[in-house]
């Protein structure tokens, strides 16, 4: 695992190996550039995590320099630095981005703190994107069932091996949330941690989208660039196209890669956590994914259970998410009584915990002063009653197997929430907690027709 890596770009030579000798000495990993040529050659090599520039330098100024990044995205944060700065330059380097100006002579005390407060921003930055994408999200995985109790220790065990792993697990069963946790309890949770939904990717910008790109001088780092360091997460790895499954191969094997137009490789250092709600050994037989890349992920194997195999944690994400949402949504305070609680204890949650935060959050906005009773759930979530037996009025016999049992209660679940939102499935999917490609498949499974909906 890397340190922060920083690049010092300066034409005096003294300057540059005074400052690179003062940050090594902080533990950090350094690289110098002495002009704008050798800056554009050592951003096209690796992504720093901070840069500290010159203004004035012999073929392109500093400030020209942060123009021309700053024309798409500055690839880290900047510290402009210079002897015979003046008001204007050191506002104009702040309206291109840059994050702080540093006046020369440079005090040892002032770069070491401005270096260290830049890269905590960017990394507070990084983690508030992250959360506005992911409200409300477990930061640890909740319940105290001795499955759940297991699986904690397993991910910390596994945590302290810098390993790849490959966690399986239904839709909506966590399995982002523990992937963080993963990396929280490892050596690089201080590093970023970066997520690839592949599913939502479109194929024809996959390998953009992962690689990164070099046009024109023009750099964008790809989702392998930017978790330099810390953890790159795949969910539905199974998703991913077979070409970009061969360039990631050829990465992981060479560590290292070319950016889409590039012609300069490009070392990395990152750990690999794939997802998938897919049996990819099953994929790899069909000749759906490649039978190399399933091997390099699926060093250390972490399945997460559905929800209905640890039912006793059920109060507890209620009174979880309840707090959630509460504090983050300003949402009234409303508990579930012992009789929602039980139904729900017994609900086969196809959506698993994500159909859970779902049903928690609908009834909070439904709004309340009472507490939240059992025919309120079974109104929020379609009137999807468990049932003692086969008797008129049941949801579910059950006197069968329990693969028929929950195939009948999916279907008729589904086609409730089908009817209820006109056979609009973005909506219907947004309701139940599944992604609308996975839910499709789903659909078609059960042989439910979606045109006579709508």
């Amino acid at each position: 695992m890397s340190s922060h890596y920083i690049l010092v770009v300066d034409d005096e030579p003294d300057i540059r190996q005074l400052v690179k000798d003062i940050l090594e000495d902080e533990g950090y990993r350094v690289a110098t550039a002495e002009d704008g040529e050798s800056a554009r050659k050592a951003l096209r090599e690796r992504r720093p995590d901070a840069m500290l520039l010159d203004i004035w330098m012999p073929d392109i100024d500093g400030i020209s320099l942060l123009k021309e990044w700053s024309e798409t995205e500055l690839p880290c944060p900047v510290i402009i630095m210079s002897g015979h700065g003046t008001v204007e330059t050191a506002v104009e380097a702040t309206r291109l981005g840059a994050y702080d100006f540093l006046e020369k002579p440079l005090s040892l005390a002032k770069l070491l703190l401005t270096v260290e407060h830049a890269l905590q921003a960017d990394t507070l930055q990084r983690e508030n994107v992250g959360l506005r994408r992911r409200a409300q999200a477990v930061v640890d995985p909740v319940g105290r069932s001795q499955v759940m109790q297991r699986l904690r220790e397993q991910i910390k065990r596994i945590a302290r091996h810098d390993t790849w792993v490959l966690i399986t697990g239904e839709s909506g069963s966590g399995r982002e949330t523990l992937a963080r946790y993963l990396h929280n309890q490892s050596p690089r949770a201080k590093r970023p941690f970066v997520e690839v939904g592949v599913s939502a990717i479109a194929r024809s910008n996959a390998a953009l989208e992962l690689f990164g790109s070099e046009d024109n001088g023009q750099i964008h780092y790809g989702r392998l660039e930017q978790a330099q360091g810390g953890t790159l997460f795949l969910d539905e790895v199974a998703d991913m196209d077979m070409e970009v499954q061969a360039q990631l191969v050829g990465a992981l094997n060479t560590e290292s890669f070319l950016r889409v137009g590039g012609s300069e490789p490009v070392s990395i250092d990152v750990r690999i956590i794939a997802a998938t709600s897919r049996n990819l050994a099953e994929q790899v037989k069909a000749e759906r994914f490649r039978e190399d890349l399933f091997y390099h992920l699926n060093v250390v194997p972490l399945h997460v259970p559905p929800l209905r195999e640890h039912p006793e944690d059920v109060p507890e994400l209620l009174n979880y998410y309840i707090d959630a949402f509460v504090a983050q949504e300003k949402l009234a305070y409303r508990r579930f009584d012992i009789g929602a609680q039980n139904f729900l204890r017994n609900y086969p949650w196809p959506g698993n915990v994500r159909e859970l935060k779902n049903l928690v959050q609908r009834l909070l906005i439904m709004g309340g002063d009472e507490d939240i009773g059992p025919e309120e759930v079974q109104a929020a979530i379609g009137g999807g009653q468990p049932a003692a037996s086969g008797g008129p009025g049941s949801a579910v016999s059950f006197d069968q197997p329990l693969r028929q049992a929950r195939e009948q209660f999916e279907k008729a679940y589904l086609e409730y929430q089908l009817d209820k939102h006109a056979g609009n499935v973005s909506k219907m999917a947004q309701e139940v907690g599944m992604e609308r490609t996975h839910l499709y498949r789903k659909l078609r499974s059960l042989g439910i027709e979606i045109k006579d909906r709508r």
